[in-house]
C-alpha cells in the first residue's frame, strides 16, 4: 500500500500550480534612480498620436492593448517640474507600455509648459482640460470603456491630474472652465505636487521652487484665494473623487511629508483620500515598471478601475 500512496502523492504535487516567481528588481543596486537613467533604457512606442488642438504640444498618445476591448482607461500626465526643458510624454512611456500589456489603455497627455509660448496659467491648465475631454472623441474610434476611468500623474503631472479631476469645482468665469468636463471616479497622484502654496513655501527646491510655482501661476502677490481655488487642488474645495496619494519614502523632489500634509488637509474637508508611502522608493521609481514600487502602484490602479 505504501508505493501506490507515494505515487498518488507525487502526482497530486505535480498537478499543483507553481507559485509565481517573485518579482526581481534588475536595477536594485542603482536605486534611487534619476530620470536620465530611466530614459537610457529602450522604449516602446504608442499605438497612435492624436491631436486635441492646433498647437504642436496639444496631443495625446494612445496605448491600446491587444484584443477587442472595450478597455479600461488611465489618463496619464507626465511630470518634469512644469518645465519645457525636461522631457515630456516619453517619461511615461515605460509605465504606459506596462499598463497596456496588462490590458489597460492609456491616454498619455502632452501640454504646454513653462518656457513654451502658452505655458503657465491658463495655457497649461487649458491644455490638460482639452486633452482629457478629447478622450470622448478618441473613444468613438477606439474600444475604450470610459465608465472605467482613472487619472494619474507623476510629480508636476500629479498636480495636473488631480487638478483635472477637481475642475468640476471651477467657476464658469475661470479661463480653464470647460462645459461638461470628463471626470474620473478615482485619481492616483504619484509624488504629486498637490498643494502649490505648500510646495512653494516648503518644497526642497529641487524643482526650482518657489520660482517655478510663480512662473506657473504668476507672482506671489497675485496668488489670491480666488486664483488658488482655480489652480491648486488643495484650495479647490471638497473634491467629489476618491484620491490615492502615493509617495516614495526616499523622494528628494516631492518628499512624503508633502503627501502627508495634503492628505490631512483633504481629509479635514471631507475628501475620501489615503496616503501610501512606498518603502525604499525615490522619485522616479514611481514611473519605473521594473521597480517594486510600480508593482504596488499598478495594483492600486487596476483595483480602482475594477470598482
Amino acid at each position: 500500500m505504501i508505493r501506490p500512496l507515494l505515487i498518488a502523492a507525487t502526482l497530486l504535487a505535480a498537478c499543483q500550480p507553481e507559485a509565481p516567481a517573485p518579482h526581481v528588481d534588475p536595477h536594485a543596486a542603482a536605486r534611487p534612480i534619476t530620470w536620465d537613467q530611466l530614459l537610457d533604457r529602450p522604449r516602446e512606442t504608442a499605438t497612435a498620436r492624436i491631436a486635441f488642438g492646433e498647437g504642436e504640444l496639444e496631443f495625446g498618445e494612445l496605448w491600446k492593448p491587444h484584443g477587442d476591448g472595450p478597455f479600461p482607461v488611465v489618463v496619464m500626465v507626465h511630470g518634469g517640474c512644469w518645465l519645457s526643458q525636461i522631457p515630456g510624454t516619453i517619461l511615461q512611456d515605460y509605465v504606459a507600455a506596462d499598463l497596456r500589456d496588462h490590458g489597460v489603455a492609456v491616454w498619455n497627455l502632452e501640454y504646454a509648459r513653462i518656457g513654451h509660448e502658452s505655458g503657465g496659467w491658463p495655457g497649461t491648465f487649458g491644455d490638460i482640460a482639452d486633452g482629457v475631454d478629447h478622450l470622448r472623441e478618441v473613444a468613438q474610434d477606439h474600444p475604450l470603456d470610459l465608465d472605467r476611468l482613472v487619472f494619474t500623474g507623476h510629480s508636476a503631472g500629479g498636480h495636473l491630474a488631480l487638478w483635472a479631476a477637481a475642475r468640476g469645482n471651477l467657476p464658469e468665469d475661470s479661463a480653464a472652465w470647460r462645459d461638461d468636463p470628463l471626470l474620473p471616479e478615482t485619481v492616483v497622484t504619484l509624488a504629486g505636487i498637490n498643494d502649490l502654496a505648500n510646495y512653494r513655501a516648503n518644497g526642497p527646491g529641487r524643482c526650482g521652487e518657489p520660482g517655478t510655482v510663480d512662473d506657473l501661476i504668476g507672482p506671489v502677490e497675485g496668488q489670491t484665494p480666488v486664483l488658488m481655488a482655480q489652480v491648486s487642488p488643495a484650495a479647490m474645495g471638497p473634491l467629489a473623487v476618491e484620491q490615492v496619494i502615493v509617495s516614495g519614502e526616499l523622494d528628494p523632489i516631492v518628499p512624503p511629508s508633502l503627501g502627508t500634509h495634503y492628505t490631512a488637509l483633504a481629509q479635514a474637508r471631507g475628501d475620501t483620500v489615503r496616503h501610501v508611502v512606498l518603502r525604499e522608493a525615490g522619485h522616479f521609481e514611481l514611473i519605473d515598471p521594473t521597480s517594486p514600487a510600480w508593482q504596488e502602484i499598478r495594483a492600486i490602479l487596476v483595483e480602482a478601475l475594477e470598482k
